[in-house]
């Protein structure tokens, strides 16, 4: 029977290569998204991937979703927490709000989308948590106080399940995307742009599909040993 995969932020960018990649990796694949119905509609219709409108910063949103997930689809096996926003901004001119509002998607939004499922992953013996964390979580970054926080808190949400689930079966890993050519970098000024390739050893801005590789490993059967763990796919720009 397929696995059951939910991928939040999953029609769009890096969400939307790693739902392909888990389809194609044989799993039922539910995406989900904020607010761009027709970016959602048109990925179904290339994918036949199902897409499910909710806001993962609100709790009984994310866990009125997963249920209708659940009674479509069945229990689900794999989360990709994926979702997240920037607003960026350097310290001193930071609002309350960019900092909520990042806060409440990137990580809170992880504890909305992993803890509805938790229960079921434990009496079934088996679940897949992988959380899309980033370089800037590892590193910081000038005017990314909010998200670098979210995305560093990412990672201790990934150190502490993986430690709760093992003797359940579940595992807890992250992936630290460095710079990724989606349509927000490719948007960027292109000076901009070689600025940032230039900090790169592999001299290239990483591809989606790169990363949902990572994400297809350690959502699999095969990565049952795997649990704590962070892949950093940056192209060399950072170590940890």
């Amino acid at each position: 029977m397929a696995r059951i995969a939910l991928v939040t932020g999953g029609s769009r960018g890096i969400g939307a290569a790693i739902s392909k990649a888990l389809k194609a990796q044989g799993c039922e694949v539910a995406a989900t998204y904020a607010g761009n119905d027709e970016a959602a509609a048109a990925f179904t219709e290339e994918t036949g991937i199902k897409t499910y409108k909710w806001n993962v910063g609100d709790y009984e949103e994310s866990a009125a979703g997963i249920a209708k997930v659940e009674a479509e689809l069945g229990p689900i096996d794999i989360v990709i927490a994926n979702a997240g926003i920037t607003r960026d901004a350097p310290f001193h001119k930071m609002t309350p709000e960019q900092w909520h509002q990042v806060v409440d998607t990137n990580l809170t939004g992880v504890f909305n989308t992993v803890h509805p499922v938790w229960p079921g992953m434990r009496e079934r013996g088996f679940g897949r948590i992988v959380v899309i964390s980033s370089i800037n979580g590892q590193k910081g970054q000038f005017a990314q106080v909010n998200y670098a926080a979210t995305k560093a808190g990412d990672l201790g949400i990934v150190k502490s399940l993986a430690q709760e689930g093992a003797a359940k079966g579940i595992t807890a890993n992250a992936v630290c995307p460095g710079y990724i050519a989606t349509e927000m970098v490719m948007a960027v000024p292109e000076k901009v742009r070689d600025s940032i390739i230039g900090q790169i050893p592999a001299g290239r801005l990483g591809e989606p599909e790169e990363i949902a590789r990572c994400v297809a490993f350690l959502a699999s059967d095969d990565a049952g040993f795997v649990n704590g763990s962070t892949i950093s796919a940056n192209g060399g720009q950072f170590f940890v």
